[in-house]
């Protein structure tokens, strides 16, 4: 039980910090592409070839709301990643017989 209450907990303050304080975090480039930026190269850069799907560019396709969109994307990255793990730990936890 104590568990449970344990990842619920964290799991509420991800979403809670994924979904509604990811609207306010940096517009600045990240680290990748400052570094583009100050060595004079991005204009080479090329899109990614998942720049179309629905979660590109920190939000989610065809919700104009860019404050939604960027919460959604987050709690949906969140929420993704939690049952990738949670699998994964599964997975590891079988026991061999």
């Amino acid at each position: 039980m104590k568990n449970k209450r344990f990842y619920l907990i964290g799991l509420t303050v991800a979403v809670v910090l994924a979904g509604f304080l990811s609207f306010y975090a940096s517009s600045s480039p990240d680290g990748l592409e400052k570094v583009a930026i100050d060595l004079g190269f991005i204009d080479t850069a090329k899109e990614s070839a998942v720049a179309d799907s629905a979660l590109a560019d920190y939000g989610v396709a065809g919700v104009e709301n860019e404050r939604l969109s960027v919460g959604l994307a987050g709690i949906l990255g969140v929420i993704a990643t939690g049952a990738i793990m949670m699998i994964i730990m599964r997975l590891i936890g079988r026991k061999k017989d």
